[in-house]
């Protein structure tokens, strides 16, 4: 299977993604179009977003996974990047390495398990080796049980788990590729990527 990917500017991009964000009910806090051009207005970012056909329709498209992701600098202003930063900077250089944040993402429900966000991450992972980064960080919680077993079978390493004394469940995962040549070789998906217009 060949996946359509996507691939936005920052304003539509941003559109769409809040567009999209409203089908995934376990997202506690969904972004709007005005947080996400504030995090990437700037910065280095990618917004991927998967096509897949309706059950109705073959022939019809719609969007049915995303990703956005931007780079990681060592010194963010931004208050949540400068957390994030502060919070890996025990396990992370980013004096040394150039890091890729992938940021935000999903599937829609009922395009899970068609590979849809594998196809998604293969092409953030090869645009951001063709854009000179050494490696991928993704943040996700210990209770999102799907996320952790997919970024599992896509070979990310845990790079640091940060307990919730409250709540184990809301324990923040951090995890993290190395990009290289080899791990572009390994992509298993079929990807068309197209401009948005």
């Amino acid at each position: 299977m060949e996946h359509i990917i996507q691939q936005f500017s920052l304003e539509r991009g941003s559109l769409e993604i809040e567009y999209m964000e409203q089908y995934f009910e376990e997202f506690r806090e969904r972004k709007t179009a005005v947080e996400i051009m504030q995090r990437l207005r700037g910065r280095e970012h990618l917004i991927l977003l998967s096509m897949g056909s309706t059950p109705e329709d073959p022939e019809h498209s719609v969007p049915v996974a995303f990703k956005v992701g931007h780079e990681l600098r060592p010194l963010e202003h931004e208050p949540q990047l400068h957390d994030l930063t502060e919070r890996l900077a025990d396990c992370l250089d980013l004096r040394e390495r150039r890091v890729f944040y992938s940021w935000i993402g999903g599937t829609r429900k009922q395009w899970r398990g068609q590979g849809h966000y594998r196809a998604l991450t293969e092409q953030q992972e090869e645009w951001a080796h063709r854009n000179a980064y050494d490696e991928l960080v993704v943040k996700t919680k210990n209770h999102f049980y799907g996320m952790r077993a997919t970024l599992d079978h896509l070979h990310f390493d845990v790079l640091k788990f940060e307990r919730n004394s409250q709540n184990n469940g809301d324990s923040k995962v951090y995890m993290h590729k190395r990009l290289n040549p080899e791990v572009i070789r390994k992509h298993l998906t079929l990807r068309m990527v197209v401009e948005a217009a």
